[in-house]
């Protein structure tokens, strides 16, 4: 490691080091073994550092990082101090560190929006069915980006405990919107498709509004007659003046995008298999 690498990030004024930062992270990007060196070394030594060449270096530390910055990350969590555990549960999360999770739980009420965002986000990556009671009560919560991180935190943990907490969202519907609701559903396709299929019957407008919202959302086929009924003869109106029917076309339209991605991507292996001779 270049001690001058190290020591562009310490001395100068912070416009200056903002910039040797940014170097840094470009030749790292490049495989450079001395910058990324300097860049781990801001991690593991991070009070040596000021906070903003830290934060600005933890969100691109899939460039340098490694297994090795566990401990001064985990470190860095718990540190309320220098007050960066926002970015030290960012640079948790990307690097796939499940120690952090304990740590990460006991941050979920911070009082700082950043760092609750990351430690949602965090959970959703890092967790498993253990923390979904902790997630769940979430859903409940006045923010709405705070019920929305956790939905999607739930839908990457997946499993019955999850979906029921969702699902229980779904029914219950303690705020009107929610769109978030039916995405995370559609997550847990294809085992939910058929109680979405049933929700889409419902003589609750507002349920069958989001179930088909969902059912687009899945992007499987067999959502398609009842988004296609919904669309043509549905003529109900949520609480908040929506219109199932066009809550179905705009469903019947997101699958179709959906299918036809999953098509483009699948074009090109089919091109690169050989031809066998007949």
């Amino acid at each position: 490691m270049d001690l001058e690498d190290v020591r562009s990030l310490k001395e100068g004024d912070l416009e200056s080091r903002e910039e040797n930062l940014h170097l840094l992270l470009k030749r790292a990007e490049r495989d450079d073994a001395s910058a990324t060196a300097a860049l781990r070394t801001v991690v593991r030594d991070y009070r040596d550092f000021h906070r903003s060449i830290y934060c600005r270096a933890l969100n691109r530390i899939e460039v340098f990082g490694d297994a090795d910055l566990e401990a001064p990350l985990l470190t860095a969590l718990a540190d309320t101090r220098y007050n960066c555990q926002a970015w030290a549960a960012t640079g948790c999360t990307d690097l796939g560190i499940r120690a952090a999770v304990p740590a990460l739980l006991d941050l979920v009420d911070h009082p700082q929006w950043i760092v609750r965002e990351r430690v949602i986000v965090g959970l959703g990556v890092l967790g498993d069915e253990t923390v979904v009671g902790v997630l769940a009560p979430l859903l409940q919560d006045p923010a709405e980006w705070v019920r929305h991180r956790a939905a999607d935190a739930l839908a990457a943990i997946g499993g019955e405990e999850a979906l029921a907490a969702l699902w229980a969202e779904f029914t219950h519907r303690r705020y009107a919107r929610i769109g978030y609701i039916a995405s995370a559903l559609a997550q847990f396709a294809p085992d939910v498709i058929p109680r979405l299929i049933d929700a889409a019957t419902s003589t609750d407008s507002d349920q069958r509004y989001w179930a088909a919202t969902a059912l687009g959302s899945t992007g499987d086929e067999r959502a398609v007659p009842s988004l296609t009924r919904l669309a043509a003869e549905d003529r109900g109106t949520t609480v908040f003046d929506g219109r199932v029917s066009v809550s179905a076309k705009k469903g019947l339209r997101t699958l179709r995008r959906i299918q036809a991605a999953i098509a483009a991507r699948a074009e090109p292996t089919r091109q690169a298999r050989p031809r066998t001779s007949r």
